[in-house]
């Protein structure tokens, strides 16, 4: 499918503009508190002409054939560039998570790391987070580590999702 600039996007975010519309695919989740499982996922990077990108992810349980069955997780948040090819993340989860995340732009690459983690009394203890997205062949991979639950930093989730 093919992608165009949109001519209000903000010039700030020329360096994270291969990230817009909407992303649809499959992705594994495995952890040594959880069963290893598979998902789908939807994400959406939109802009408003300001200097930020704003971002939903929806995961959900798929039947055999591929249909929704039930909603999984879900974050939004906002993507910041900096100078320099920096990126400044801030995340919110409904379970009761807030994430600031700092990283590199290398051109189609995105390589993030959890700065601080906050959560609410009856969130689950989520200590840090690694994530890189890539821009492979046209395709949007990306994968999540994260330490969690008296475990250190290891894989949890990881997706492969095609432009919408």
């Amino acid at each position: 499918m093919a992608f165009e600039i949109p001519q209000d996007l903000h010039p700030d975010l020329m360096p994270l503009a291969w990230l817009l519309g909407r992303w649809e695919g499959r992705g594994h989740g495995d952890y040594p508190t959880i069963e290893k499982f598979e998902f789908g996922q939807q994400i959406d990077f939109s802009h408003n002409g300001k200097p930020y990108l704003h971002y939903v992810s929806q995961t959900f349980v798929v039947g055999e054939d591929g249909t929704k069955e039930r909603p999984l997780a879900v974050e939004t948040g906002f993507w910041r560039p900096q100078p320099d090819n920096k990126v400044e993340v801030i995340l919110a989860h409904p379970t009761g998570i807030a994430e600031i995340w700092y990283g590199d732009i290398d051109g189609a690459k995105i390589e993030l790391q959890t700065d601080v983690v906050a959560r609410t009394i009856t969130a689950k203890e989520v200590t840090a987070g690694h994530r890189l997205y890539g821009l492979v062949n046209g395709e949007l991979l990306w994968a999540y580590d994260m330490a969690a639950e008296g475990q250190a930093l290891q894989p949890h989730l990881w997706a492969t999702l095609v432009r919408a």
